[in-house]
């Protein structure tokens, strides 16, 4: 199955002074703020390291969910943070925290469908990073 996703970003200015916004034909981001302030300090809008964390968080949470489905379990929640450290202009570490409520479900068969998850969705996938994992079943 071939899938194909587009966002675009725009630019004006210099690095620190400037400032973008970020859109997707979803309309999710719809020419959404970001800007040096919002990616180095505490500026409202977005900045790339926040969407990537977003993005990971929710393509681990599926990935997830798909395991716990093919092992016969269904999720009654699984609750993901995905922190992304820039560090030197580099993002270095993603930390995954996961809290995941099944009926039935062992911590040894947990534990290999969220390591499963963390090596296999698409987004882990991506980076050239350490992927830190942190779990917990309910």
């Amino acid at each position: 199955m071939l899938i194909k996703r587009s966002a675009s970003a725009q630019w004006i200015g210099s690095g620190k002074a400037g400032k973008g916004t970020l859109t997707s034909p979803s309309g999710v981001l719809n020419a959404t703020q970001y800007s040096f302030n919002t990616r180095f300090e505490d500026g409202i809008g977005t900045n790339p390291e926040e969407l990537v964390g977003a993005a990971h968080a929710g393509c681990f949470s599926m990935q997830l969910a798909f395991n716990l489905q093919g092992a016969g379990f269904t999720a009654d929640s699984i609750d993901t943070t995905s922190e992304v450290v820039l560090e030197n202009g580099t993002i270095t570490t993603i930390n995954l925290t996961t809290t995941v409520k099944a009926e039935g479900l062992d911590q040894a068969k947990f534990e290999e469908l969220v390591n499963h998850a963390k090596a296999n969705c698409p987004i882990s996938k991506l980076f050239n990073a350490s992927i830190t994992l942190q779990a917990t079943l309910l």
